[in-house]
Protein backbone atom coordinates (compact mmCIF):
# COMPACT_ATOMS: atom_id res chain seq x y z
CA UNK A 1 0.00 0.00 0.00
CA UNK A 2 1.44 3.49 -0.80
CA UNK A 3 0.71 4.69 3.06
CA UNK A 4 3.28 2.16 5.07
CA UNK A 5 -0.21 2.39 7.75
CA UNK A 6 2.43 1.46 11.05
CA UNK A 7 4.22 4.51 10.20
CA UNK A 8 0.73 6.88 10.03
CA UNK A 9 -0.47 8.91 12.71
CA UNK A 10 -3.72 7.82 14.80
CA UNK A 11 -5.16 10.96 13.37
CA UNK A 12 -4.38 10.23 9.79
CA UNK A 13 -5.49 5.98 10.67
CA UNK A 14 -8.74 7.50 12.27
CA UNK A 15 -9.43 9.79 8.73
CA UNK A 16 -8.43 6.86 6.41
CA UNK A 17 -10.76 4.43 8.15
CA UNK A 18 -13.55 6.72 8.37
CA UNK A 19 -12.87 7.80 4.24
CA UNK A 20 -12.62 3.83 3.79
CA UNK A 21 -16.22 3.21 5.48
CA UNK A 22 -17.88 6.20 4.60
CA UNK A 23 -17.43 5.00 1.24
CA UNK A 24 -18.45 1.47 1.96
CA UNK A 25 -21.93 2.40 3.97
CA UNK A 26 -22.84 4.85 1.31
CA UNK A 27 -24.30 1.53 -0.78
CA UNK A 28 -26.50 0.05 2.25
CA UNK A 29 -29.87 1.66 1.39
CA UNK A 30 -28.97 1.64 -2.09
CA UNK A 31 -28.83 -2.44 -1.62
CA UNK A 32 -31.75 -1.99 0.74
CA UNK A 33 -29.80 -3.51 3.88
CA UNK A 34 -31.17 -2.92 6.62
CA UNK A 35 -29.20 -0.70 9.19
CA UNK A 36 -30.31 -3.24 12.51
CA UNK A 37 -28.19 -5.80 10.58
CA UNK A 38 -24.97 -4.18 11.45
CA UNK A 39 -25.66 -2.48 14.73
CA UNK A 40 -23.69 -3.98 17.94
CA UNK A 41 -26.27 -1.79 19.61
CA UNK A 42 -29.14 -3.01 17.96
CA UNK A 43 -32.93 -1.93 19.80
CA UNK A 44 -33.44 -3.88 23.17
CA UNK A 45 -36.58 -4.60 25.03
CA UNK A 46 -38.58 -1.12 26.47
CA UNK A 47 -38.47 -1.18 30.07
CA UNK A 48 -39.78 0.87 32.66
CA UNK A 49 -38.72 2.36 35.99
CA UNK A 50 -36.71 0.35 38.28
CA UNK A 51 -36.60 -2.77 35.79
CA UNK A 52 -35.32 -0.71 33.31
CA UNK A 53 -32.46 0.93 35.79
CA UNK A 54 -31.62 -2.56 37.00
CA UNK A 55 -31.20 -3.85 33.87
CA UNK A 56 -28.48 -1.30 33.03
CA UNK A 57 -26.67 -1.83 36.16
CA UNK A 58 -26.30 -5.31 35.49
CA UNK A 59 -25.40 -4.75 32.34
CA UNK A 60 -22.42 -2.41 33.38
CA UNK A 61 -21.77 -4.89 35.90
CA UNK A 62 -21.09 -7.71 33.74
CA UNK A 63 -19.47 -5.97 31.33
CA UNK A 64 -16.93 -4.78 34.45
CA UNK A 65 -16.84 -8.35 35.83
CA UNK A 66 -15.64 -9.62 32.46
CA UNK A 67 -13.40 -7.17 32.03
CA UNK A 68 -11.65 -8.27 35.52
CA UNK A 69 -11.85 -11.32 35.15
CA UNK A 70 -9.81 -11.26 31.70
CA UNK A 71 -6.87 -8.65 33.67
CA UNK A 72 -6.87 -11.28 36.33
CA UNK A 73 -5.74 -13.95 33.85
CA UNK A 74 -3.65 -12.09 31.31
CA UNK A 75 0.20 -10.94 31.62
CA UNK A 76 0.16 -7.04 30.78
CA UNK A 77 4.12 -5.67 30.74
CA UNK A 78 4.67 -2.01 30.98
CA UNK A 79 6.48 -1.07 28.02
CA UNK A 80 5.36 0.39 25.22
CA UNK A 81 8.73 0.47 23.35
CA UNK A 82 8.42 -2.92 23.01
CA UNK A 83 6.15 -4.17 20.24
CA UNK A 84 5.38 -7.73 21.53
CA UNK A 85 4.07 -6.28 24.49
CA UNK A 86 1.77 -3.51 22.71
CA UNK A 87 0.81 -6.39 20.79
CA UNK A 88 -0.20 -8.62 23.47
CA UNK A 89 -2.10 -5.56 25.39
CA UNK A 90 -3.80 -5.00 22.06
CA UNK A 91 -5.15 -8.52 21.86
CA UNK A 92 -6.27 -8.18 25.34
CA UNK A 93 -8.22 -5.13 25.08
CA UNK A 94 -9.81 -6.72 22.36
CA UNK A 95 -10.49 -9.99 24.07
CA UNK A 96 -11.95 -7.84 26.90
CA UNK A 97 -14.01 -5.78 24.48
CA UNK A 98 -15.30 -9.01 22.54
CA UNK A 99 -16.08 -10.66 25.98
CA UNK A 100 -17.77 -7.14 27.02
CA UNK A 101 -19.68 -6.93 23.29
CA UNK A 102 -18.23 -3.25 23.30
CA UNK A 103 -17.07 -1.69 19.84
CA UNK A 104 -13.38 -0.89 19.40
CA UNK A 105 -12.64 2.09 17.65
CA UNK A 106 -13.13 1.11 13.77
CA UNK A 107 -16.14 -0.20 14.86
CA UNK A 108 -17.86 2.67 16.86
CA UNK A 109 -16.85 5.04 13.31
CA UNK A 110 -18.96 2.57 11.20
CA UNK A 111 -22.01 2.37 13.40
CA UNK A 112 -22.29 6.21 13.76
CA UNK A 113 -21.97 6.29 10.29
CA UNK A 114 -24.33 4.32 9.79
CA UNK A 115 -26.60 4.96 12.17
CA UNK A 116 -26.72 8.73 11.16
CA UNK A 117 -27.20 8.26 7.60
CA UNK A 118 -29.46 5.25 7.40
CA UNK A 119 -32.51 7.71 6.56
CA UNK A 120 -31.31 9.81 4.25
CA UNK A 121 -31.65 9.90 0.87
CA UNK A 122 -29.28 11.44 -1.48
CA UNK A 123 -25.84 11.29 -2.17
CA UNK A 124 -25.08 14.76 -1.38
CA UNK A 125 -26.24 14.56 1.79
CA UNK A 126 -25.01 11.89 2.65
CA UNK A 127 -21.26 13.58 2.23
CA UNK A 128 -22.48 16.49 4.26
CA UNK A 129 -23.32 13.97 7.03
CA UNK A 130 -19.78 12.40 6.85
CA UNK A 131 -18.19 15.88 6.53
CA UNK A 132 -19.92 16.67 9.93
CA UNK A 133 -19.21 13.38 11.53
CA UNK A 134 -15.48 14.07 10.65
CA UNK A 135 -15.61 17.67 12.26
CA UNK A 136 -17.06 16.01 15.47
CA UNK A 137 -14.67 13.34 15.76
CA UNK A 138 -11.83 16.89 15.19
CA UNK A 139 -10.38 14.66 12.10
CA UNK A 140 -8.59 17.29 9.78
CA UNK A 141 -9.23 15.62 5.80
CA UNK A 142 -5.10 15.89 5.63
CA UNK A 143 -5.38 13.29 2.66
CA UNK A 144 -8.05 15.22 0.54
CA UNK A 145 -10.56 12.46 0.87
CA UNK A 146 -13.34 14.90 1.04
CA UNK A 147 -12.76 17.00 -1.49
CA UNK A 148 -12.76 14.10 -3.89
CA UNK A 149 -15.98 12.92 -3.00
CA UNK A 150 -17.29 15.82 -3.50
CA UNK A 151 -15.83 16.42 -6.99
CA UNK A 152 -16.55 12.45 -7.54
CA UNK A 153 -20.90 13.33 -6.55
CA UNK A 154 -20.06 16.66 -9.12
CA UNK A 155 -18.55 14.47 -11.90
CA UNK A 156 -21.38 12.23 -11.84
CA UNK A 157 -24.52 14.23 -10.89
CA UNK A 158 -23.24 16.11 -14.32
CA UNK A 159 -23.80 12.58 -16.24
CA UNK A 160 -26.90 11.50 -14.62
CA UNK A 161 -28.34 15.05 -15.36
CA UNK A 162 -30.00 15.10 -11.82
CA UNK A 163 -29.20 14.65 -8.30
CA UNK A 164 -27.82 11.52 -7.38
CA UNK A 165 -29.87 9.46 -5.24
CA UNK A 166 -28.73 6.52 -3.01
CA UNK A 167 -31.57 4.16 -4.50
CA UNK A 168 -30.17 4.88 -8.13
CA UNK A 169 -28.29 1.73 -7.99
CA UNK A 170 -26.40 2.41 -11.74
CA UNK A 171 -25.67 6.22 -10.64
CA UNK A 172 -24.48 5.06 -7.44
CA UNK A 173 -22.31 2.46 -9.42
CA UNK A 174 -20.85 5.14 -11.26
CA UNK A 175 -19.81 7.24 -8.05
CA UNK A 176 -18.33 4.36 -6.22
CA UNK A 177 -15.65 3.71 -9.48
CA UNK A 178 -15.10 7.23 -8.81
CA UNK A 179 -14.36 6.57 -5.59
CA UNK A 180 -12.60 3.69 -6.00
CA UNK A 181 -10.07 5.69 -8.33
CA UNK A 182 -9.77 8.50 -6.20
CA UNK A 183 -8.67 6.57 -3.20
CA UNK A 184 -6.42 4.95 -5.41
CA UNK A 185 -4.89 8.20 -6.26
CA UNK A 186 -4.50 9.13 -2.51
CA UNK A 187 -2.83 6.09 -2.10
CA UNK A 188 -5.25 3.62 0.12
CA UNK A 189 -7.64 0.52 -0.61
CA UNK A 190 -10.80 -0.81 0.86
CA UNK A 191 -9.27 -4.11 0.69
CA UNK A 192 -6.33 -2.53 3.36
CA UNK A 193 -9.27 -1.77 5.63
CA UNK A 194 -8.23 -4.46 7.96
CA UNK A 195 -4.80 -3.61 8.12
CA UNK A 196 -5.22 -0.18 9.12
CA UNK A 197 -8.22 -1.25 11.77
CA UNK A 198 -5.06 -3.47 13.06
CA UNK A 199 -2.35 -0.52 13.30
CA UNK A 200 -4.97 1.61 15.08
CA UNK A 201 -5.78 -0.42 17.71
CA UNK A 202 -1.88 -1.31 18.02
CA UNK A 203 -1.52 2.92 18.23
CA UNK A 204 -4.44 3.03 20.83
CA UNK A 205 -2.75 -0.03 22.76
CA UNK A 206 0.78 2.14 22.86
CA UNK A 207 -0.92 4.84 23.84
CA UNK A 208 -2.69 3.23 27.11
CA UNK A 209 0.83 1.71 27.65
CA UNK A 210 2.38 4.51 27.86
CA UNK A 211 -0.45 6.15 29.96
CA UNK A 212 -0.24 3.16 32.62
CA UNK A 213 3.61 3.31 32.71
CA UNK A 214 3.45 7.23 33.31
CA UNK A 215 0.97 6.46 36.41
CA UNK A 216 3.20 3.68 38.08
CA UNK A 217 6.44 5.68 37.97
CA UNK A 218 4.39 8.43 39.24
CA UNK A 219 3.12 6.18 42.07
CA UNK A 220 6.62 4.46 42.77
CA UNK A 221 8.05 8.00 42.69
CA UNK A 222 5.46 8.96 45.13
CA UNK A 223 5.86 6.28 47.86
CA UNK A 224 9.99 6.45 47.31
CA UNK A 225 9.65 9.88 49.32
CA UNK A 226 7.58 8.62 52.31
CA UNK A 227 10.25 7.72 54.95
CA UNK A 228 9.61 3.82 55.34
CA UNK A 229 10.28 3.36 52.03
CA UNK A 230 13.01 5.53 51.52
CA UNK A 231 16.23 3.37 51.52
CA UNK A 232 14.29 0.69 49.17
CA UNK A 233 15.32 0.46 45.84
CA UNK A 234 12.26 0.92 42.90
CA UNK A 235 11.32 -1.99 41.28
CA UNK A 236 11.68 -1.78 37.12
CA UNK A 237 8.21 -0.81 35.61
CA UNK A 238 8.34 -3.50 33.14
CA UNK A 239 8.39 -6.48 36.10
CA UNK A 240 5.23 -5.27 37.80
CA UNK A 241 2.59 -7.38 37.18
CA UNK A 242 -1.02 -6.05 37.40
CA UNK A 243 -2.54 -8.99 38.26
CA UNK A 244 -1.15 -9.08 42.13
CA UNK A 245 -2.69 -6.13 42.48
CA UNK A 246 -6.14 -7.41 41.52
Amino acid sequence: MAYASRFLSRSKQLTIITQLQGSLVILQQHHAIPVRAFAKEAARPTFKGDEMLKGVFTEIKNKFLAAVDILRKEKITLDPEDPAAVKQYANVMKTIRQKADMFSESQRIKYDIENETKEIPDARAYLLKLKDIRTRRGLTDELGAEAMMFEALEKVEKDIKKPLLRSDKKGMDLLVAEFEKGNKKLGIRKEDLPKYEENLELSIAKAQLDELKSDALEAMESQKKKEEFKDEEMPDVKSLDIRNFM
